[in-house]
């Protein structure tokens, strides 16, 4: 437990959340800043910071987690469809340093949308050269 972390102390019962599931690897909890209605925080209970320091077997227990809760989640609510968003490091918006994956219920007419700019691959760096760049870069660990 890291005693300054947010979600360490709310998996230490310290702090009040709204637990939806909770096992001995992983907590979920809904957000208090939501999307929308219904969107859920699932966390490791282990301290990690991000997906780049998650240990290996955090994948199965949180894959398992995610998927009883978007069931749950279109159950209950009646959700036609759920995102899933991990933000990994402050570049990308994390902005509680505790991994973490957002589950969004979605529904056909929530008026929800997010804010893509898709970009095109230039000279610089073309598409196969970027593939070759990121394959020869993947390690086993």
């Amino acid at each position: 437990m890291n005693e300054s972390c947010l979600f360490c102390r709310i998996v230490e019962k310290e702090i009040p959340a709204e637990i939806v599931f909770e096992n001995e690897e992983v907590l979920a909890f809904l957000d208090i800043q939501p999307i929308v209605k219904g969107h859920v925080l699932l966390i490791p209970k282990m301290h990690c910071e991000q997906l780049l320091d998650l240990p290996s077997a955090s994948y199965e227990p949180l894959m398992a987690g995610a998927k009883r809760i978007a069931m749950a989640q279109t159950r209950a609510l009646g959700a036609d469809g759920v995102n899933w968003m991990q933000n990994s490091g402050a570049a990308a918006g994390q902005e509680i340093f505790h991994f973490h994956i957002h589950l969004i219920p979605r529904f056909v007419d929530d008026d929800h949308h997010w804010n893509w700019h898709p970009v095109s691959y230039g000279d610089d760096l073309p598409i196969a050269e970027m593939a070759t760049s990121i394959r020869k870069s993947i390690v086993d660990e």
